[in-house]
């Protein structure tokens, strides 16, 4: 299966975190550097030919290392796709790695944590799985932003 390109703007993104996370880990790296290196990563001979193939308008979808903020179960979450599949009809299926535990029981008796999701989402960010009061399990949002 053929992961569609991103967006210019989010594979520029992309070369941003890979060059924070190379530069942190002690071993520098420019940002030319980092473009040329996801340009490889994309298949493209350099980082010219994957931009003059990447679209300037963000396309609608999800991706691996994506961050993404919103609401599990009514709880706010901030955390980042693990893994992310197109479905048919524009639905996606997401893991989502939260940055801190969800408790996700309402009793006082017991919780029960939660670190990772697994989710069916349509092209608003919603969940098709709601709620005993109707509500989306999950709810991201700015889905297409990329930021």
């Amino acid at each position: 299966m053929d992961i569609p390109l991103p967006s210019r703007s989010a594979l520029k993104a992309q070369a941003k975190r890979l060059r924070q996370a190379v530069n942190a880990a002690g071993t520098p790296l420019t940002h030319a550097e980092a473009l040329e290196t996801v340009a490889r990563q994309w298949g493209a001979r350099d980082w010219n030919t994957l931009s003059a193939r990447a679209q300037e308008a963000p396309q609608h979808g999800y991706a691996p290392g994506q961050r993404v903020t919103g609401r599990y179960l009514g709880h706010r979450f901030s955390g980042f796709v693990k893994a992310a599949r197109l479905m048919p009809g524009g639905r996606h299926a997401l893991t989502l790695r939260f940055d801190d535990a969800i408790d996700v029981v309402q009793s006082r008796q017991f919780s029960a944590w939660r670190k990772q999701v697994n989710c069916v989402v349509n092209g608003k960010g919603r969940s098709l799985r709601v709620t005993s009061n109707g509500q989306p399990h999950v709810v991201i949002h700015d889905a297409w932003s990329g930021e």
